[in-house]
């Protein structure tokens, strides 16, 4: 819309431009009128003859100037953002007009009507007050002129017919800016409607996009910070369909009105779609858009819906994930991807909060060499071609890590062995990139050949990084992190020991997870079952120690830990 709206003020400014070098190219023929036409005689002396020509010069060149100043894109620019620019270029075309009239004859020149085209294309160009004034102006002028020249006549004939001329001037004005001035309201209630969401009546999904856009330019240009918020309103389908769509659309209208009266004038509150909504915050740093953003969730947390004591945690709440150009993201796509993984984030940690956008391969970027610091560049496009074949294994990937920051805790592991197992968890599914979509999306049980191809990933993401130095540590966990305790593991059948113990670690995580989220070949277990699970299978499929330390941190975070 916003585009449109450019290419119409372009349009606009065209017509102006015409209209007003049309004039100018009036004016030069009522000069060649005035000076070069005596009635007797069409032949010029040299000296008339050089004198026209310079006169005849100075005007081409005021009008190549002209025409180059009206169709030139700073031109316009100024005429956009600068009112005095506009106002400026008024005056000299009205100082000229001026001039022409009195060198023509003054009160009883014909040329007095050269004022409309300045009436009328800054009415068209303005709106009804421009013109309105500018007719009042010209209005004043010529009858100056006219009692200026009059001289010794009893009766000024000249005033008392530019009197009807003033008339012509002020009802070209007023009707011509009565029109623009219907013409912008309809157009403002057309983009009004096309650019707001019906329901909530705040802005829609593709005026977020056109406005982050814009903001984008302006960060750049200016070098000031973007931050945008992306909220989602907790267990919005188990209230849905405990009351209904309309008892839903309720919620999200107070929801869009408690966002409007906790940001600020410049802030843009949009519907994202469904249960989200996002927030543009120009100029904002990241700690200042979570403050902003604590506020809100606070404050939906606070308000009395309907209903809510039957929500799963007793309350309508909403969870946010934040990100900020350009300490955390370079262009639109990276801003939204990385608020949509921060609102990911404080979905997974039991919703109702603020999570900023953090990522693991920033850290990364601070421990590998120099020379391969466009490998994690790389990485990261490897990951999003894997999210996008499978939207599993990026939340899968994200689980992984948190839950293995909490186990380090617990099993008391070194800075060092910390930052392994992190990038370990990170890492461990990357060699998933040379397994067709087909397999890793199959509901079916897999076939003997598609199962030996799924059991190649952990060998093929060593072959992506075995070149790092600084990832050397990180190997053995993406190579053995499919290994089983009892031996009967793979890609290399290790026992007990044998597998390294990060390793181990990485296997308990990532089974654990695996089976409390939702594949297309197995159906989703429980916290308690998987916890279950964990013990029938300790000895034989996992660490003992370990998977009883891992138990352990399960229980003692239950009551943080969610699953979307």
């Amino acid at each position: 819309m916003m585009h449109i709206e450019d290419k119409r003020q372009q349009k606009i400014y065209e017509i102006v431009s015409i209209v007003r070098l049309a004039s100018l190219l009036f004016s030069g023929i009522i000069i060649f009128a005035h000076f070069f036409n005596d009635g007797t005689t069409i032949i010029y002396s040299n000296e008339k003859y050089f004198s026209s020509l310079s006169v005849g010069l100075s005007i081409c060149i005021m009008v190549l100037i002209f025409g180059l100043w009206s169709f030139s894109s700073k031109r316009n620019l100024l005429m956009k953002h600068f009112k005095s620019a506009q106002t400026i270029e008024n005056l000299v075309f009205i100082l000229i007009f001026s001039i022409l009239i009195v060198i023509s004859g003054a009160n009883t020149s014909q040329y007095k009507f050269l004022f409309l085209f300045i009436i009328i294309t800054s009415t068209i160009q303005a709106g009804i007050k421009q013109g309105i004034i500018l007719a009042s102006v010209s209005s004043l002028i010529v009858l100056s002129i006219d009692l200026a020249y009059a001289g010794s006549e009893s009766v000024n004939k000249n005033f008392e017919n530019d009197l009807i001329l003033i008339g012509v001037f002020m009802l070209t004005a007023w009707p011509l800016g009565y029109y623009v001035k219907v013409e912008n309201e309809y157009r403002e209630k057309l983009s009004h409607l096309a650019n707001i969401d019906g329901l909530t009546q705040v802005y829609n999904h593709r005026y977020f996009h056109d406005s982050l856009k814009n903001e984008l330019k302006k960060a750049r240009s200016s070098g000031y910070p973007l931050s945008i918020i992306l909220m989602d309103i907790d267990y919005f389908k188990h209230y849905n369909d405990l009351y209904g769509h309309q008892a839903g659309d309720e919620i999200l209208k107070n929801i869009a009105m408690i966002l409007k009266r906790n940001v600020r004038k410049e802030d843009i509150v949009a519907r994202y779609g469904g249960e989200e909504f996002a927030v543009i915050l120009p100029n904002t740093t990241e700690k200042e858009a979570v403050s902003i953003a604590e506020v809100i969730r606070r404050d939906v947390e606070q308000t009395k819906f309907p209903g809510e004591e039957n929500q799963p945690n007793g309350r309508i709440t909403a969870s946010i994930g934040i990100s900020t150009f350009p300490h955390k993201a370079q262009n639109e796509v990276e801003l939204i991807k990385s608020a949509d993984d921060a609102l990911y984030r404080a979905k997974f940690f039991n919703k109702n909060r603020v999570e900023s956008y953090y990522s693991i391969l920033e850290e990364l970027k601070k421990d590998i060499e120099a020379e391969h610091i466009d490998l994690i560049t790389s990485i990261k496009t490897l990951i999003s071609v894997i999210n996008a074949k499978d939207r599993y294994t990026y939340g899968h990937t994200e689980r992984v890590v948190m839950y293995c920051r909490l186990i380090s805790d617990k099993l008391g592991l070194n800075d060092v062995d910390k930052k392994t197992l992190k990038y370990g968890a990170y890492l461990h599914d990357i060699g998933k990139i040379n397994i067709a979509k087909e397999i890793l999306i199959k509901r079916m049980p897999l076939t003997k050949d598609e199962w030996e191809t799924l059991k190649q990933h952990p060998a093929n993401g060593v072959e992506i990084i075995k070149n790092v130095d600084s990832l050397k540590k990180v190997i053995p966990l993406i190579l053995h992190h499919h290994e089983r305790y009892d031996g009967r593991g793979y890609p290399g059948g290790l026992k007990g020991d044998e597998i390294p113990y990060l390793a181990r670690i990485l296997t308990v995580v990532d089974s654990f997870d695996a089976m409390t989220s939702n594949r297309p070949y197995n159906t989703r277990k429980t916290y308690d079952e998987a916890v279950e699970e964990l013990k029938r299978c300790s000895g034989g499929q996992f660490d003992p120690v370990i998977a009883q330390a891992f138990i352990e941190v399960i229980q003692e975070n239950k009551d943080k830990l969610d699953i979307i």
